[in-house]
């Protein structure tokens, strides 16, 4: 697939409303950079939470209403929206609705920007029919497309840079963060999710077990459990055979190669999901909890796909044990489970990342889209 972009289609900009502190903008930053970096776009990122923001990318300034971040023209989305020209290409990410003065602006113009709404990331079984699908303004002359990212060629693909991965270097990465290398039999794992009522049950195990764990624990939502199984709130925490080392909020490049150093990642959300799968890992995944249970599908759906390959014990295995992450009851049992079949795990997290780096990325997918739409 060629990812030249014509002269009209040059300029794009990128509105994100931050939901999930850190997932939303993950994903809209990522989205960003890679339009400049690899295909020579022209990009202006309206974020209404730029703190946000500046724990992903450490110079971004939240005071700033325009600022120029890794070639990304960063643009404070404030309440009263400033009157612009819109650019050739705008993506409403997550339906975050745009400013009613930004769409009247669409609309006057003599030729209509591709206005895409990008959705979250799905597996469910329904995302390749409605991927691509349009949807006209009520009252305006403009045309809505509906983007759907996916792990299957029907669909819109995942972020996924060019030579990702490539030159990493894990003892180069434990150096730079002041730890040492692993030991022959330690395994190290990164912990990063949403508030769980399992996590005791998992540290227990962890401090109990035949193997020394290292566990890597970001700054975030799951730390105040961490912090209250210790009773202490440091750097460094040790109970039998566990050692948890708390790490500060990491840019996004630095996450990534935390995932690609570990053995095994605990993830949250959308992100750090998909970087996960990258890392080619074995991992678990934490689902943004939905009030009306709608994650649960969503859940179960990408489980479905995911385990497709493995050996009938090891999938359902790793399916009970994300089922008792995400519902934050005693996982002592079926980690240890998980544990034991180590071997299988590993061998299909790199299958499945080679499987999706066969398929053209998200970005390729989304510059080739619009260039059909001209």
């Amino acid at each position: 697939m060629t990812s030249g972009m014509t002269s009209a289609l040059k300029d794009w900009d990128i509105f994100c409303a931050v939901v999930d502190n850190y997932g939303d903008i993950g994903v809209c930053w990522r989205l960003a950079r890679q339009l400049v970096a690899e295909h020579d776009i022209f990009v202006r990122l309206w974020v209404d939470d730029l703190s946000s923001l500046q724990r992903l990318c450490p110079e971004a300034l939240p005071e700033l209403d325009v600022q120029l971040l890794s070639g990304v023209e960063v643009r404070q989305w404030r309440d009263v929206f400033p009157e612009v020209v819109p650019s050739a290409v705008v993506i409403e990410a997550f339906a975050c609705e745009l400013p009613e003065n930004y769409v009247a602006a669409m609309a006057e113009l003599p030729v209509k920007p591709l206005w895409i709404n990008l959705e979250y990331l799905s597996a469910e079984s329904w995302v390749a029919g409605f991927h691509a699908g349009t949807s006209r303004h009520p009252s305006l002359p403009l045309t809505k497309y509906f983007y759907f990212p996916g792990f299957t060629p029907e669909t819109g693909g995942l972020l996924r840079e060019k030579n990702l991965g490539q030159g990493f270097d894990a003892l180069d990465f434990w150096q730079r963060h002041g730890i040492l290398q692993p030991q022959p039999d330690e395994v190290r794992i990164s912990l990063f999710g949403y508030e769980n009522q399992a996590v005791p049950s998992l540290l227990k195990t962890w401090a109990s077990g035949p193997q020394p764990v290292t566990c890597l624990l970001p700054e975030g939502r799951i730390a105040a459990d961490v912090y209250a199984w210790f009773g202490a709130a440091v750097p460094v925490m040790r109970r039998g055979n566990l050692t948890v080392r708390v790490m500060p909020f990491l840019a996004q490049d630095e996450y990534d190669q935390l995932l690609w150093a570990c053995d095994f990642n605990f993830v949250r959300g959308e992100d750090s999901f998909v970087r996960a799968q990258w890392a080619g890992k074995p991992f678990a995944w934490h689902i943004y909890p939905q009030q009306d249970n709608a994650h649960w599908p969503k859940l179960n759906a990408f489980l479905d796909l995911y385990c497709q390959g493995l050996p009938a014990d090891a999938a359902a295995g790793l399916g009970d044990f994300w089922h008792g992450w995400n519902r934050g009851t005693d996982v002592s049992q079926t980690w240890s489970e998980c544990w034991n079949k180590r071997a299988d795990f590993e061998q299909h997290a790199r299958r499945w990342r080679d499987t999706l780096e066969a398929q053209d990325d998200l970005v390729q997918k989304l510059v080739f889209f619009c260039k059909n739409k001209v």
